[in-house]
């Protein structure tokens, strides 16, 4: 059987969109707000440790949601668009979160809805932190297999509306009520100070245009859940045996008393794999492909802590493929731990910043930590 030749798939458009004012440390539980009325202790050790400063919410201060997750990411989508590509020239929608706004529909779906522009191709990729990375892939291989001409992708995250007091207010009446310390576990706690919302969007397309084109040379993916056990979840609980245990199987009194559908994660699974799988992983994709540190002029890592970037780069050095610390970029500290969007942010900020040159190449690397995933892309310059 003949194969035909592949397309080339280009970046050609990015764009963000950010809610309302950046928020900074001293005014997270302004928005979020204090559980059992009491400062959270876990508060400054975290935001020590992941070093953001500001963050993005789709909150007013008095905790009400001022967008869904939908609404933000229509808005990036919005943003792709002007008198060359309109809402009418879409081919397809690719959308990822790991904070949808319902269980169903799928995410895509509603922002096709909000979008409203015309029939077209929708995909919801669904997870944590590379759904982003998901969606992105589809869009790239219906490009390149010419299956459409073009794909707008996105990644996007409304986790504020999650991590609000209230929604813990009936676990720690329940504790109270058990005569135990009315106290909010570290593995919720934890990510309350870790997340931020926001949405950013590609638009590709199989030629490129512009003055700056990004071409996706390659996308790999990897997945440990073979060996590894769940770290990260929301909608369920671990046992006693470290499986999870589904909503669905619990009482709708257990949801609220248990604060079930809260995001929860496994700080010793995390400390213990998400580096030494992210060194793997990224050296897997960089030999496949014959890649060298010398070969990568930018380094993305979506890292959700400052905390992980010294190991993150000794591991790499131990592993014989260190990327020079000058060639990281990051922009957690200001924009905040975005989870699904994070990458889209990171690389809209490379892109707007002015460094890039034609014949450069950028690699992008996400993990995710709720079963141990990892996402690989690697781009040129054009």
């Amino acid at each position: 059987m003949k194969v035909s030749n592949m397309n080339e798939v280009y970046i050609n458009k990015i764009a963000k969109f950010l809610p309302n004012a950046p928020v900074n440390n001293d005014d997270m539980e302004t928005f979020l707000g204090k559980i059992n009325d009491k400062e959270s202790k876990a508060r400054r050790i975290v935001l020590r440790n992941n070093g953001i400063k500001t963050r993005y919410y789709a909150l007013t201060e008095a905790g009400v949601p001022t967008h869904s997750n939908a609404q933000l990411t229509a808005e990036a989508v919005n943003g792709l668009f002007d008198v060359d590509f309109g809402p009418q020239d879409v081919e397809l929608l690719s959308c990822g979160t790991s904070s949808p706004d319902f269980l169903m529909p799928s995410h895509a779906v509603m922002v096709h809805g909000e979008l409203g522009n015309r029939n077209l191709e929708i995909n919801s990729a669904a997870g944590n932190c590379c759904a982003g990375m998901n969606a992105l892939k589809y869009g790239y291989m219906s490009v390149k297999s010419g299956n459409s001409k073009n794909a707008v992708c996105t990644g996007s995250e409304r986790m504020s509306s999650w991590m609000v007091a209230d929604h813990f207010s009936k676990e720690v009446e329940n504790l109270r009520q058990l005569e135990e310390q009315p106290i909010i576990g570290f593995n919720k706690d934890f990510l309350r100070w870790m997340l931020s919302d926001g949405a950013g969007a590609f638009l590709l397309e199989n030629e490129p245009k512009g003055n700056l084109s990004l071409r996706i040379d390659w996308m790999e993916g990897y997945s440990y859940a073979h060996e590894l056990d769940v770290c990260m979840y929301a909608g369920a609980d671990k046992t006693a045996d470290g499986t999870l245990k589904s909503f669905s199987d619990y009482t709708s009194e257990e949801w609220l008393s248990k604060s079930i559908f809260a995001v929860k994660q496994d700080t010793k699974l995390l400390d213990k794999y998400i580096l030494v799988k992210g060194v793997e992983s990224m050296k897997n994709a960089m030999d496949k492909h014959g890649i060298s540190p010398a070969d990568i002029d930018y380094l993305l890592p979506h890292v959700s802590s400052h905390y992980f970037v010294d190991g993150l780069y000794k591991g790499f050095a131990a592993a014989g493929i260190e990327v020079a610390r000058e060639k990281w970029f990051t922009n957690l500290r200001d924009v905040g731990n975005v989870g699904a969007g994070s990458v889209y942010l990171m690389l809209d900020e490379l892109v707007q910043s002015g460094r890039l040159v034609k014949g450069q190449r950028i690699m992008l690397c996400v993990p995710e930590s709720a079963r141990f995933t990892y996402a690989y892309a690697f781009l040129t310059v054009c």
